[in-house]
């Protein structure tokens, strides 16, 4: 497989329509980094400016590059890969790419490695920001080292941002080595189910589902070989606050979102359950209040209440305001 046009389903290449701010830099990227490109989402959070990003299964560096301008000259990224081939392209077009973005020096660079062996790319504990990854978890053989290097590079309040294909059950062993369906990323999919408790025992206690997209199968074979499972793309992000909850756990405490997030005027999604709207305050579980409160979202956000009260398991994260009133919280609501 050359292309991304080889593929026979779009499991690794999920077609998006990406906002405005990705599609200033994607128009930049060098023709043969676009066209040796695999992905099945998009891995780029907001607030990403100044910071430190490491990209899992970098391939081409398509998703790199975009996230070199979108740091800025005084932000950086760093690939990880474990092919020669998109090594060699990813490296070839560094000159290109800085010149493209106005740099005066790379912020840039790309390593050969495993995403499971981090520790052998002299890749420090607490040093990233932001680790992504797009469509490669899956072809990992050993997800729990993956995870828990992950984990272990990550920075205090940093977060994984990445997206992947999942099934609504366990895959056959049977199916495990088709290398069709390797190819596809469909063999290695993790249900979903394992995926979230694998995540949890590495240190990520509360996985946040950002967005899901099915996956198309048009291709009879495979569809054959893989009969009634029924596969998604879906981005995660999880990160990196070891005081996390299992579960959403309501303290009576609220957040308003001041609309200063970079892209994000009106409102900002942490993700597809919680939309805050700019100026309107929301009660919400201690688990969204931290991942906001002790993250780089911590600026853009006022934050009421504290952990002194526990009210019992919280239904949702997002009620009205009179029910911000009812909870006393004094938040101009």
């Amino acid at each position: 497989m050359q292309h991304s046009a080889d593929l026979k389903t779009n499991a690794c290449c999920t077609i998006q329509s990406y906002p405005d701010y990705i599609q200033a830099p994607l128009s930049m990227i060098h023709e043969e980094v676009a066209t040796k490109y695999y992905g099945c989402g998009l891995t780029l959070p907001l607030e990403l400016k100044g910071r430190r990003i490491l990209d899992l299964g970098s391939g081409s560096g398509r998703d790199c590059y975009i996230a070199s301008h979108l740091v800025g000259q005084e932000g950086y990224v760093v690939g990880v890969d474990m092919t020669d081939e998109q090594l060699d392209v990813a490296n070839r077009h560094i000159d290109f790419h800085m010149k493209k973005f106005g740099y005066d020096r790379p912020n840039i660079e790309f390593k050969k490695g495993l995403i499971e062996k981090l520790d052998e790319l002299e890749l420090e504990d607490n040093s990233f920001d932001i680790v992504i990854s797009n469509c490669v978890i899956n072809l990992c053989p050993d997800k729990e080292s993956a995870l828990r290097e992950i984990y272990r590079v990550l920075k205090p309040g940093g977060e994984f941002y990445f997206s992947d294909v999942y099934s609504d059950r366990r895959i056959p062993a049977n199916l495990l080595d088709d290398p069709v369906l390797y190819g596809e990323c469909l063999s290695g999919a993790l249900y979903e189910g394992d995926f979230i408790r694998l995540a949890r025992q590495q240190g990520f206690n509360d996985p946040r589902e950002v967005a899901r997209d099915p996956i198309t199968i048009e291709n009879s074979y495979v569809q054959e070989l893989v009969g009634s499972i029924k596969f998604d793309s879906i981005t995660f992000r999880l990160f990196k606050l070891p005081e996390l909850d299992d579960a959403c756990e309501d303290y009576g405490q609220a957040i308003r979102y001041k609309g200063t997030v970079r892209h994000a005027p009106e409102a900002f999604a942490l993700d597809a359950a919680h939309h805050f709207e700019t100026g309107r305050a929301h009660l919400v579980c201690r688990n969204s209040f931290n991942m906001l409160a002790q993250t780089r979202f911590a600026e853009h956000f006022d934050y009421f209440g504290d952990e002194s009260i526990h009210f019992g398991k919280m239904v949702d994260c997002a009620p009205t305001d009179e029910a911000l009133r009812a909870a006393g919280i004094d938040c101009g609501c």
